[in-house]
């Protein structure tokens, strides 16, 4: 185990080796311990399927080998990470895209080729599935801000566009739907229109309460409809870098207020939390490396020393 009084990286390594998968193993090693970026897209391409898209439970709340739209947008992420978000990669990514979109253009939650394989009781397996800016979202950011350029990007910018005004119109949001929508607006070519969005959508999380803004104050802060008994959003879960427009949503004290809880949130075990329903033994065991990489690199951009 870390020796006592290691430093958060050092003692979240050793949960990271005793509980993560090939691929978190292999990502946190690029980001703390200077591994290289091969090896981390050799253990992404185990989730790699003949039709471009990726699967075998990559998201660990979708199970069975079948590609899905939102195992697909977490590979993106992690290639972005390691600077490998273009050339065939992504235009290979962008051929499956296309192939399981809706009639508007966007990407389901769930296509339907997870029929019959588990998956979160809440979400539900539909035949003709609707758009959802959550799985659209963060994949037109991502790409937009890797200055891809796709014939499939065109009609899913629409649709985010037209899903992110909808936000806050008098209609309930809630915070995963908040972060698709900061995921897209900090990539958005069109910065004058992603800061004015940002702005309004600021203003909706603090009118229904979806951010915990005093950490010493968490126990009854209302949870979104539909989630897990404590799963609750805090500042650096929609500003995940300092140069996300969301957060220009909160004040120092309210951010450093929430950098110190997320601090404190490392477990004696080295590894932090999950905090949404853990429906499946294997959904917590490897959920939470993936919260804990995230984590150390949420400390890490705001200067925290990790």
């Amino acid at each position: 185990m870390a020796r006592s009084g290691a430093s958060p990286a050092a003692r979240a390594e050793q949960f990271v080796w005793l509980t993560a998968r090939a691929l978190e193993q292999r990502r946190f090693a690029f980001h703390f311990l200077d591994g290289g970026p091969d090896a981390v897209e050799a253990a992404l391409n185990a989730y790699l399927g003949d039709d471009g898209g990726y699967g075998h439970a990559l998201e660990p709340d979708l199970r069975g080998p079948a590609s899905q739209p939102l195992h697909t947008a977490h590979a993106l992420h992690v290639l972005d990470e390691i600077g490998r978000c273009g050339d065939r990669r992504v235009e290979r990514v962008c051929r499956y895209l296309t192939s399981v979109s809706t009639p508007d253009g966007a990407l389901p939650a769930l296509h339907p080729s997870l029929r019959g394989y588990p998956a979160a009781p809440w979400l539900p397996v539909v035949d003709d599935p609707p758009s959802d800016l959550l799985a659209t979202g963060p994949v037109v950011g991502l790409l937009h801000r890797n200055a891809v350029w796709h014939a499939w990007l065109f009609r899913a910018t629409d649709f985010c566009w037209e899903a992110v005004d909808a936000l806050g119109d008098g209609a309930k949001t809630h915070p995963y739907e908040v972060q698709a929508a900061v995921a897209f607006l900090d990539g958005a070519p069109d910065r004058p229109r992603a800061e004015a969005a940002a702005e309004r959508l600021g203003r909706v999380v603090r009118e229904q309460r979806l951010v915990v803004l005093d950490p010493a104050r968490v126990t009854g802060h209302p949870v979104a409809e539909g989630y897990a008994p404590g799963e609750l959003h805090f500042p650096y879960d929609y500003a995940r870098r300092p140069g996300s427009l969301a957060r220009r949503w909160f004040t120092d004290a309210e951010l450093e207020g929430a950098l110190d809880f997320l601090t404190a949130s490392q477990e004696e075990d080295g590894g932090w939390p999950i905090r949404w329903r853990a429906w499946a033994p294997g959904t917590r065991l490897e959920g939470r490396p993936m919260v804990t990489i995230t984590a150390l690199l949420t400390l890490r951009a705001y200067g925290r020393p990790v």
